[in-house]
């Protein structure tokens, strides 16, 4: 783990060798100090020469302006390494997000993906940041400082590191138990992030049910958790604080009782009993610094160990080897055999034949449940097929790289998502590059230039999250327009109108009719007066494709079809 960590500091060696430097040179410095006491006290203050100890404090005030100058470099291009890291990280994963297939997101929480992006990284920066050069300086202070007071009095130095083996104890204890208490408290942070971004998303649904009571009572519960796994870090730090307080103050104490011993004894001169006085306290601040090393490691450690297995989770659904890219197809499609489970034990769809030829307009029925958009899901690879092939113009979809396979199809799904920005950024979401005269052209096709009229800034008009101020119809016809600009062979249309009101429906269905021309389209349909015109109609069932013909075909002939037509529209068969 260690080595893939230290792997993102690559691209930043001479930013992570300038502050470990400056950090080192720093620490080193700090430990000429006390030596330079012992001279002003034993050598130049017996001389009665003011001039000498004017001097030597001049030297020491430019000593403290050059160390100055180190610990801003050291703080400012520390955090900035660290920064870089935690971008350089928060970028790998972001990726590693985008290539999940549906069925990843099926089982994740918002909130908790959320964390990982954000609370973990920051506490993984910090640690990239302190981590080497805190070790390191700790390290080399020890070894200095208690080289320093050996070569004064061997015995007075020995009687300060006695206590150490006790401070190393504590940071294994106390770094590895807090590290299981970090883990617990990210586990608990994600499930409350899922748990507010529910909350807020649902505001409305949690209005207009009256249950207010009721998400304040869960927001408590999950508040309360991530309160308790806190508190509980928060004690072992307490005792972790604690122990190694007494531990230090118990060598500040020891100097100071040996050291004067010594001294009485004639053994330490003045000079050599404050400047040991002083290595001390240089000897123990980075012991002191081990209390903020085992709060702040193990956050970043546990950080790093879910980034770590984030990363792991290879993708379901990716671009098989040997996959090629394609620019244009021409819509032939055909499902042999295919087959589909989210899990074994509930398949979905079972050995389903058909074949869709260049420009039909085919359209999907049946009860809920039985499979419509789940084939059609199978078509871009949403899902990856459990049986048989899938093939578009004779070639397997899964010889085709994912990018290319989908920039062929277009959808429109029936729970429409627009991104919190403009209405123009939501249709240029589908051609990037698309020119404003493109933008016009889909706008008139999907009947938005009303709308658009009504909206105080035009295309330019802000639509809230997901877009909230827009109503129902005004959104789909936003996600047609976005469909209308990205103009692919293929399109499947998953109950596209049914957010529309009967008259602008009709208005769609014709433009939609129009954009199908020359196309294959596949319309998943519950309203069965949308589907009349189809090439053909298939209906599913959950035993598999159980009918398929044009309208007045499956009406004649009195079975599933004409049975869920009449559900709709009574006995009226015309």
């Amino acid at each position: 783990m260690m080595r893939q960590f230290f792997a993102y500091y690559r691209p930043y060696r001479t930013l992570f060798l300038l502050d470990f430097g400056c950090a080192v040179l720093a620490g080193a410095l700090e430990l000429t100090f006390p030596v330079a006491v012992n001279v002003v006290i034993d050598q130049i203050m017996p001389r009665n020469n003011f001039h000498y100890i004017l001097l030597a404090c001049l030297g020491l005030l430019l000593f403290y302006m050059f160390n100055t100058a180190l610990q801003y470099i050291v703080v400012f291009f520390g955090h900035s390494l660290g920064v870089n890291i935690e971008t350089d990280m928060r970028r790998e994963l972001f990726d590693h997000l985008q290539k999940q297939s549906f069925g990843y997101y099926d089982n994740q929480k918002t909130g908790k993906l959320m964390s990982r992006l954000t609370t973990d990284l920051f506490e993984i920066s910090e640690v990239a940041h302190h981590g080497p050069e805190d070790v390191f300086i700790t390290i080399m202070t020890l070894i200095g400082s208690f080289y320093l007071m050996f070569r004064m009095h061997a015995s007075l130095a020995l009687s300060m590191v006695v206590l150490v083996p006790f401070i190393t104890f504590a940071l294994y204890f106390f770094n590895k138990k807090m590290t299981n208490v970090n883990t617990e408290i990210y586990e608990n942070l994600g499930e409350f992030n899922a748990g507010v971004e529910a909350a807020v998303s649902g505001i409305r649904v949690t209005q207009s049910f009256a249950n207010e009571a009721h998400e304040k009572k869960r927001f408590h519960y999950l508040s309360e958790l991530y309160r308790q796994s806190k508190l509980t870090f928060y004690q072992v730090m307490g005792v972790s604080s604690a122990y190694n307080y007494f531990i230090i103050r118990l060598m500040n104490l020891f100097a100071l009782l040996f050291g004067a011993y010594y001294t009485l004894q004639g053994e330490l001169t003045s000079g050599q009993f404050v400047s040991f006085i002083l290595l001390s306290n240089v000897f123990v601040r980075p012991i002191e610094k081990v209390n903020i090393m085992i709060e702040s490691y193990p956050k970043g450690i546990a950080g790093f160990k879910r980034f770590n297995e984030e990363l792991k989770r290879k993708p379901t659904i990716q671009d098989f080897p040997n996959a090629q890219a394609v620019d244009h197809l021409n819509g032939n499609i055909c499902y042999d055999n295919v087959s589909f489970a989210y899990d074994p034990q509930h398949p979905v769809l079972e050995n389903i034949s058909l074949t869709i030829h260049q420009g039909e307009t085919i359209a999907f029925v049946g009860q809920s449940g039985s499979g419509k958009t789940t084939l059609c899901n199978l078509l871009p690879r949403f899902y990856e097929r459990t049986g048989g092939t899938i093939t578009i113009d004779g070639i397997d979809i899964q010889a085709i790289t994912l990018s290319s396979l989908r920039q062929q199809i277009g959808m429109v799904q029936q729970d429409v998502f627009l991104f919190p920005g403009t209405v123009r950024e939501n249709i240029l979401y589908g051609k990037l590059d698309a020119t404003e005269h493109e933008v016009e052209q889909a706008v008139k096709l999907a009947h938005l230039e009303l709308v658009m009229n009504n909206l105080p800034e035009g295309l330019d008009t802000v639509i809230g999250e997901r877009g909230v101020k827009l109503s129902g119809g005004q959104k789909q016809r936003v996600a047609i327009a976005r469909m209308f600009l990205k103009n692919p062979p293929i399109l499947i249309l998953d109950e596209a109108t049914s957010a529309l009101d009967t008259e602008t429906e009709q208005v769609i269905q014709e433009s939609l009719n129009q954009l199908a021309k020359g196309r294959t389209t596949l319309i998943i349909a519950h309203r069965l007066a949308t589907i009349r015109h189809a090439t053909r109609i298939i209906v599913v069932s959950s035993e598999g494709i159980v009918e398929q013909g044009t309208h007045e075909e499956l009406m004649a002939k009195q079975g599933a079809y004409r049975r869920l037509y009449e559900s709709q529209f009574g006995s009226q068969t015309k």
